[in-house]
């Protein structure tokens, strides 16, 4: 059985930054990879899967003109590359089955985003606290 929880967050000004920095950078790797997943299809005819995406994330991170990925969580990240590959599966599973409205992914606005925070290691709970990973107690 999984369990979800919601908090509401009063974070410093620090921490806020840091969301800020892990809400565009999650938008960047969903749409960076959405952008390379059509573009490799189109011109090879190759699928691009998850497993494929989270080793050509590490091989970014490692570039200096994208380093700035490493500032922020990695669990947020590959949860990014999971809600992608789970667009991918639905889209499909919707072909499949001859349904009018299909839906292929989209890319995330900055404008209209939902600003979500999915970590699923390394959580600590106490009576006032949240302990999340890079964030530190909010």
């Amino acid at each position: 059985m999984e369990k979800a929880y919601k908090f509401r967050l009063y974070p410093n000004k620090e921490q806020e930054m840091l969301l800020q920095k892990t809400f565009g950078s999650v938008r960047f790797v969903y749409n960076h990879y959405l952008s390379k997943r059509k573009e490799l299809y189109i011109e090879q005819g190759v699928t691009f899967g998850y497993n494929k995406c989270s080793a050509d994330l590490t091989q970014l991170k490692k570039l200096d003109k994208y380093s700035w990925l490493k500032e922020v969580d990695s669990t947020a990240l590959q949860s990014s590359l999971k809600d992608l590959d789970l667009a991918f599966k639905n889209f499909f599973r919707r072909v499949k089955q001859g349904d009018k409205k299909v839906g292929y992914p989209r890319f995330k606005s900055k404008k209209f985003s939902k600003k979500s925070y999915t970590a699923k290691m390394n959580i600590h709970l106490d009576e006032r606290h949240i302990k999340l990973p890079k964030l530190g107690l909010v």
